[in-house]
């Protein structure tokens, strides 16, 4: 049976860690799913980590419904949270209503999230008031990394703390059922954490916040050029990936692949058959 938003928040209440981690196909989130990740966040970084792009800017909506269908066909108690694009939500309140709602009719989602604060505020609620359940994000946004100057870390002064806390305590009185709290100072993430009364989500925000939401591909080492501060690899997948593909690229060309152990058979009597037909 599929978790609920209660049972998140439930988790929070009774001091349970909550592990969250993306999932963007199949074997992710199935693998996810049965170590007992109980949230998996179909997220734009998909542009980043699935399509090759330095930002989550050219993800659209069909991209999101797409992968969010796969992770919430093929897992059965895991809460999936699918997020909103870049531009999906931000004309009005209506347009963001309608790219929800497709996102949990079509993706089959648990729950949107959409980045921003104050000034979102009214469309989460908006969001909310239809039945659907909204996780907001404050902090670093990335589908405004062009506005902020890049990936950056948020919330480093007063007044930018002072307007992140603002903007978690909008987003939990517009009735998010969640928050994830990106790329802030670990004592800030604490202080917003305290203050609210809904879960916190961490990424590169301290050890305090309810839970903690990581990359997939980021956790198990798949990418060897670029490593963020806040993501800590458990394994080291690619060279041994890489391992396999030229062990196999040089069984294949000493013809040793593939041998007996991997080939079929055929009966001695239909093959000469076959080959007295051909005489």
């Amino acid at each position: 049976m599929r978790l609920t938003i209660r049972d998140i928040q439930k988790m929070a209440a009774d001091g349970i860690p909550i592990p969250m981690l993306t999932a963007y196909d199949a074997t992710s989130a199935r693998l996810s799913e049965a170590a007992g990740v109980p949230m998996l966040l179909v997220g734009d970084s998909l542009g980043m980590v699935i399509q090759g792009h330095t930002d989550p800017i050219p993800v659209t909506m069909e991209h999101i419904i797409y992968h969010c269908s796969i992770v919430t066909r093929v897992t059965d108690h895991a809460f999936v949270v699918g997020d909103l694009p870049f531009m999906s939500y931000n004309v009005s309140p209506e347009q963001a209503l309608e790219n929800a709602a497709r996102l949990m009719q079509e993706g089959r989602a648990n729950a949107v999230k959409l980045e921003g604060g104050e000034a979102l505020a009214p469309t989460i609620a908006r969001i909310v008031q239809a039945g659907i359940p909204v996780m907001g994000h404050v902090g670093l946004t990335p589908q405004s990394v062009y506005k902020l100057g890049g990936m950056r870390l948020q919330g480093k002064d007063v007044d930018s703390a002072r307007q992140v806390l603002h903007d978690a305590q909008a987003v939990q009185a517009a009735g998010a059922f969640a928050i994830v709290l990106e790329a802030i100072p670990a004592p800030l993430a604490k202080l917003v954490s305290d203050k609210l009364a809904i879960p916190t989500i961490g990424i590169g925000a301290g050890p305090d916040c309810d839970g903690q939401v990581q990359v997939f591909h980021d956790l198990v080492g798949l990418f060897e050029d670029f490593v963020p501060r806040h993501a800590k690899p458990y394994v080291q997948l690619a060279p041994l990936i890489r391992d396999a593909v030229n062990q196999y690229v040089a069984e294949v060309e000493a013809k040793q692949f593939p041998d007996a152990d991997h080939s079929f058979s055929m009966k001695p009597e239909i093959l000469a058959a076959l080959e007295a037909e051909g005489a």
